[in-house]
């Protein structure tokens, strides 16, 4: 198993989402790898946590990552949430990464859950991914 190539999804992920003109449109600047200070935008794109698993194989290293990336707004309904959820899943799915270390060989959706935060408007759908890469290193 190699943990080596978590980093560079991480950074690939993340230029490929701030890269990404449909999401850009709906969330703005507001994607980030760490939630900042001070107030937040109604809308944001969070990306959140991972589960990592050995996927090594005769060929070399590899590993299956999970990871959350989170939409959370402050909108009433799920609407708002929802298609910029959908811009997520379309910049990610089967996006062409290019890693600084190792490589992609997948990246597909697996699940999402969408709920409301507290007893306000708040509503978060957090999606997780499943990217398989090696280190080819």
């Amino acid at each position: 198993m190699s943990y080596g190539v978590s980093a560079a999804l991480q950074r690939a992920v993340f230029a490929q989402l701030t890269g990404d003109a449909p999401l850009s449109a709906l969330v703005g600047p507001a994607i980030y790898d760490a939630m900042p200070t001070g107030t937040l935008p109604p809308l944001y794109v969070v990306l959140g946590s991972e589960d990592v698993r050995d996927a090594s194989d005769k060929t070399g290293a590899g590993a299956e990552h999970s990871f959350t990336v989170s939409l959370v707004t402050e909108s009433a309904g799920f609407a708002t949430a929802k298609e910029a959820a959908a811009a997520v899943s379309d910049a990610l799915v089967g996006a062409p990464l290019i890693l600084d270390r190792g490589s992609l060989v997948s990246l597909n959706f697996y699940k999402a859950k969408a709920a409301r935060v507290g007893t306000g408007s708040m509503r978060q759908i957090n999606m997780i991914f499943r990217a398989r890469v090696a280190d080819d290193t």
